[in-house]
């Protein structure tokens, strides 16, 4: 599914609505350059799990965990070097865990994340507006099939 937004308050609506389908186990990857919406997508899904917490980017951290309906483990990887630095902090046991699992610039560890997934693609479109975002939504696995319920 492909979106046009412009403005953080669409962009964080989609992740609302994400985050009320989301259910346990399931794995959100976040795609995009610096400056994109990955972080305003995550703060909707939070919303969307009800969580009320102050959403932040884990880039010293590498991931946060919040309570909610499930319980949402925020991943930024942008800083990661090596992949044994994820494996330290007990990743195989986040994501294959009860929780939702959301990981920022997911890109750079692919060789680890599981076969099925949700990918989130952001993408500026300058030539239409500074706020401007085209946002693909794939889901990588049957068990991702409701997913198409999402619309703006």
């Amino acid at each position: 599914m492909e979106f046009i937004v412009d403005s953080v308050e669409e962009t964080t609506k989609l992740g609302i609505m994400l985050g009320r389908l989301v259910m346990p186990g399931d794995i959100i990857c976040l795609i995009g350059d610096l400056g994109t919406g990955k972080t305003h997508i995550t703060k909707g899904i939070a919303k969307g799990l009800s969580i009320d917490d102050h959403i932040t980017s884990p880039t010293f951290t590498i991931v946060n965990e919040y309570m909610g309906r499930l319980k949402l483990y925020h991943f930024d990887v942008y800083r990661v070097n090596d992949p044994d630095e994820i494996y330290a902090i007990g990743f195989d046991e986040y994501i294959f865990s009860d929780g939702v699992s959301v990981i920022e610039w997911s890109n750079y560890i692919e060789e680890l994340i599981p076969d099925e997934h949700i990918s989130v693609s952001l993408e500026k479109l300058p030539e239409l507006g500074e706020n401007f975002r085209r946002i693909n939504i794939v889901a990588k696995g049957k068990r991702y099939d409701y997913i198409k319920e999402i619309s703006l």
